[in-house]
């Protein structure tokens, strides 16, 4: 039997310190049967000089490799376009300053192959910093449902999801949502199941964005997505619970916007224990909190 083909998308956008190393992490993969699609968004930096470099190794490598460079049109976009050029029965989206570990797409496809029921498979993630360093991993294997991800009780990070391409393609990206994991998760729930795995299959790299500033466009852009479902039952609940999730995101950058989420959240009136996690995280001082999540 032939072994599945695994259709990976890798979106370039201004990140010509990490492209060489995500691409070489596909490259570095036990499983073999991969096609790899990167687009590179517009960018100014370099970065599709530095992919041109690796033509001749990711052509050899890959079943098949397409490359394209074009004006910006938005991530989004990007990610329709790969959709479109995709011909595997399993698909990756991997942003190009994140890393694969070698064992990933093995794993996961061996999954996937044999759980027909489930729709995507995730796995942990070791986060690191822009120069690499490995900060904390995190792992939380657990199998999880619409209402689970709608109530912000889930860990499914982007940068480990494989997904069935004709589930994916059949919903595709919508680009009015900017968070587009989470709006993707919800809605390929109604398809299967959502599982994460134990193991650590990804690298994260976090560049320390200042969440004071990104927080209000974070918040608006998740109430559009939860406003897609404002017809389900816990619809209220969900709200409540995703301006907890808010003020746990804020309480180390901005207190007092953490404070302004945290207050919305109690007057749902949907009061859990983690309402008493969040409000500790929220006094807690910066500094602690900080070393804390190291």
């Amino acid at each position: 039997m032939l072994n599945p083909l695994v259709s990976v998308i890798v979106p370039s956008y201004n990140h010509s310190e990490y492209i060489q190393d995500c691409i070489e992490s596909i490259i570095n993969q036990s499983y073999l049967d991969i096609e790899l699609i990167v687009i590179d968004d517009g960018s100014t930096d370099g970065s599709p000089k530095l992919v041109e470099r690796m033509t001749a190794r990711c052509t050899s490598r890959f079943l098949r490799f397409e490359c394209r460079s074009r004006a910006n049109k938005g991530l989004l976009a990007t990610l329709n376009e790969g959709l479109e050029w995709c011909k595997g029965s399993f698909v990756c989206a991997l942003a190009s300053d994140d890393i694969w570990l070698e064992e990933k797409t093995a794993l996961q496809v061996d999954y996937l192959v044999n759980n027909p029921d489930v729709v995507a498979v995730f796995g942990g993630i070791t986060l690191i910093d822009i120069g690499g360093k490995h900060l904390r991993t995190v792992s939380r294997p657990g199998l999880y449902s619409f209402e689970d991800i709608f109530m912000h009780r889930h860990f499914l990070p982007a940068p480990t999801a494989m997904m069935r391409l004709d589930a994916v393609k059949s919903i595709g990206y919508d680009e009015d949502i900017k968070i587009e994991d989470w709006y993707m998760w919800l809605r390929l729930s109604k398809y299967g199941r959502l599982e994460a795995l134990n193991e650590v299959v990804s690298l994260y790299r976090q560049h320390g964005l200042n969440m004071s500033s990104s927080g209000g466009f974070m918040y608006m852009e998740g109430m559009k997505i939860l406003s897609r479902f404002s017809s389900f039952a816990g619809y209220d609940r969900a709200v409540g619970q995703y301006e907890l999730a808010m003020a746990a995101l804020l309480a180390s950058a901005d207190k007092r916007q953490a404070f302004v989420h945290f207050a919305r959240h109690c007057k749902k009136r949907h009061i859990g224990a983690r309402t008493l996690v969040v409000l500790g995280k929220i006094l807690c001082p910066a500094f602690i909190l900080a070393r804390v999540n190291r």
